[in-house]
């Protein structure tokens, strides 16, 4: 995977984190719940998959075969999961 959808990856699990922790439908209900007495704690999980769009001639595209297309480094799987994102074919954190 090159950098700059690496870098993109990166951007759509910070764009969702803030969507989340700034939603003041989400800050809302979070408050009535606790107005009943309880405490709340939100965790949510997303799965992002990435899929070679297929030229016309339903060859795929040059990302596919070359050298770009490995895993996540550690560095960017510990980035995600600290989003709280999975990375498919990853082992899951216990």
């Amino acid at each position: 995977m090159d950098q700059t959808l690496r870098q993109l990856v990166q951007r759509l699990g910070e764009a969702i984190h803030d969507t989340v922790s700034e939603s003041e439908q989400i800050a809302g209900v979070v408050q009535e719940i606790r107005q009943h007495g309880y405490d709340v704690l939100l965790m949510l999980e997303a799965t992002i998959g990435l899929n070679t769009i297929e030229n016309g001639e339903g060859e795929p595209g040059d990302e596919a075969d070359g050298e770009g297309s490995g895993a996540f480094t550690a560095q960017d799987v510990h980035f995600l999961r600290s989003l709280r994102i999975a990375v498919e074919g990853e082992e899951p954190e216990i």
